[in-house]
């Protein structure tokens, strides 16, 4: 599960941005017993979170930092910011070799085997700048240090971010001796400038294979400016497929549309050749392809798959703006069902809809804002918690949002 997560020098966010899962210390959260869960290493995780902020604000930034910081680990090549995803206020200065073009990522997440892990990334245009990879085993544990990276010289040989000499100062420990010397051997060859982390799980070892697989498959991050359609490269998937045709996924496809009662999987073309079936009040049965049916049905399908992966494969999806065509009462069906189960899984989503701003479904520390800076034009990510003076049983959240008291709104 995620712990929490921040980053710095991404796009319209300059300064460090600070998003956490963590359910309140206080007597609040034994009124939303469904909203999180206790877990054996001691920290209280929050299943959902909302990310409400008025249109190019930074909602779909903050989602694509986390995708960005994903695809880090896809594979072992040269990693390096690029200008396009640097904050535009850090590449002002007339001379570009003093542009501050660092970035910064840093996340804890709970894996598989309980054990708690933290990771931290920093990189400039040119290659890895600090890498560091810790774990323990529970909250109030301490961090044993498993990598610590600092580039120590830097030479540019010519104009590619590929064609420099690096040195390192790496340190590694607490793992197996003949993993660190294998490490240690292979750490310079070629492509040595991919994820210290992720050369650390090839050769074997046990902490960083489980939070490599854990990035890789247990994290996943929809974006509508990543995937121009959702799931339009992923037709073919088969572990889609499986999950399409498990009887739990018609159980949260229901929740679009009570009529429905069962589905034809079209296995070359799942998602818009599917044959959705319904049954009247009179009995009659009728059959309509996923691609003629309505836009809402059609997205809410899609999304039903991830849906699933939070609630029985204990995934973290976080999800650009999810019920941007579902209707309000089928947004709360769809939270409701998430907190409803026992479960691993964790799902946050931005969204417009300002009926999420609602202290009767949601703890203050799961619901986010995101609001941009009219004059620098750089956004800020931050959690209703941080406004003491909003009270539970008292205060209309969504009157405080709509006059602009709360930020996030386009007025401001």
């Amino acid at each position: 599960m995620l712990i929490s997560y921040r980053f710095k020098n991404f796009c319209s966010f300059a300064e460090e941005a600070e998003f956490d899962m963590m359910a309140p210390g206080n007597k609040v959260k034994h009124r939303f017993p469904d909203n999180y869960v206790k877990t054996e290493e001691g920290y209280d995780i929050l299943k959902t979170a909302v990310v409400i902020g008025e249109n190019a604000g930074g909602k779909t930034n903050f989602i694509n930092s986390l995708s960005f910081l994903k695809s880090m680990f896809e594979d072992n090549k040269v990693k390096h910011s690029y200008r396009s995803l640097i904050n535009i206020n850090n590449l002002q200065s007339e001379c570009p070799a003093e542009c501050e073009t660092k970035q910064e990522f840093d996340i804890s997440v709970i894996g598989e085997s309980g054990t708690i892990y933290h990771y931290n990334l920093q990189i400039d245009e040119f290659c890895i700048v600090q890498e560091s990879f810790s774990f323990k085993q529970s909250k109030t544990g301490k961090e044993k240090k498993i990598i610590y990276a600092k580039r120590e010289h830097l030479k540019q040989i010519g104009d590619k971010p590929s064609s420099m000499a690096v040195e390192f100062e790496i340190k590694i420990d607490n793992c197996d001796k003949e993993i660190q010397t294998v490490f240690e051997q292979t750490a310079y060859n070629k492509g040595a400038m991919g994820l210290f982390v992720s050369k650390l799980a090839i050769v074997g070892d046990s902490h960083a294979i489980e939070f490599v697989n854990w990035m890789n498959d247990k994290l996943v991050v929809e974006s509508k400016n990543y995937n121009y359609y959702l799931y339009k490269n992923i037709q073919n998937e088969e572990d889609d497929l499986r999950i399409l045709k498990e009887d739990r996924f018609l159980e949260i496809l229901r929740m679009v549309d009570y009529s429905i009662c069962g589905i034809e999987i079209d296995d070359e073309k799942p998602f818009s050749m599917t044959k959705i079936i319904r049954k009247t009040k009179d009995g009659n049965i009728l059959s309509r392809e996923l691609r003629r049916d309505s836009g809402g049905v059609g997205e809410f399908f899609a999304w039903a798959v991830q849906i699933f992966r939070v609630v029985y494969e204990n995934k973290m999806v976080f999800a650009d703006e999810v019920d941007r065509v579902l209707n309000p009462i089928l947004a709360e069906r769809m939270i409701a069902f998430i907190n409803g189960k026992d479960h691993k899984g964790q799902f946050v989503f931005s969204s417009h809809n300002v009926l999420h701003l609602d202290l009767k479904n949601y703890m203050k520390e799961q619901i986010y804002f995101v609001t941009k800076n009219r004059d620098t034009l750089d956004s800020e990510l931050y959690s209703l918690a941080d406004f003491p003076e909003i009270k539970y049983d008292t205060t209309k959240i969504y009157e405080f949002y709509m006059k602009g008291i709360l930020g996030g709104t386009a007025f401001e």
